[in-house]
């Protein structure tokens, strides 16, 4: 049977308790909350990220891990691959991560890092994509993603190995805001993180 040398033996597992779990899906729907407009103003009718972020907030606030949840996740992944523009489809795809992180595995893989980080960095190119292509609006939407991460985000990652290659434009948004996090976790954290 062939195996990926650059993964981590499935049977490898992290510590994870219900409340990071919840503190990081909060944190991934803020983060796509922060773009839904780009997908509306495209799809206004179309509500299925939307109701994949609210969703995903209901789990954060301590509603259940449903089946729900998760098919709200997969519904605005479908979202992001129906014809729209590309700001409006990373904005669907950021919306899906945001539902998906509420299914962080609690396993020592480096692909469990886009459970966490994947709303930002799909959020950060969204907002690139929106402004033309100009990479300002991505560094500035990575680091509001940076300094709104809250202590479960960098301490779960500190856990698992870092964020895997690939993944283009999207992938280098998500190591970087990987390594970011986790050089700043033994920094001071700003008034109201832990």
């Amino acid at each position: 049977m062939p195996t990926n040398a650059n993964r981590t033996d499935r049977t490898d597992r992290i510590a994870l308790t219900e409340d990071e779990l919840r503190e990081i899906t909060g944190y991934a729907a803020d983060c796509a909350g922060r773009v839904l407009h780009l997908f509306e103003q495209s799809l206004p009718a179309d509500r299925r990220p939307r109701e994949a972020v609210e969703a995903a907030r209901a789990f954060a606030d301590g509603g259940r891990r449903t089946q729900a949840l998760r098919m709200s996740g997969f519904a605005a992944f479908r979202a992001a691959r129906e014809p729209a523009p590309p700001a409006a489809a990373d904005a669907a795809r950021a919306a899906s991560h945001a539902a998906g992180a509420a299914f962080l595995h609690p396993l020592a893989d480096a692909h469990q890092v886009k459970h966490i980080l994947g709303a930002a960095a799909h959020a950060a190119r969204a907002r690139e994509l929106a402004a033309d292509g100009d990479p300002t609006a991505a560094a500035e939407a990575l680091a509001w993603a940076r300094e709104h991460a809250p202590a479960a985000v960098t301490t779960v990652l500190a856990r698992l190995p870092a964020a895997p290659a690939g993944g283009g434009r999207v992938g280098e948004y998500l190591r970087g805001l990987d390594r970011a996090l986790r050089a700043g976790a033994d920094e001071p954290r700003g008034p109201g993180r832990s």
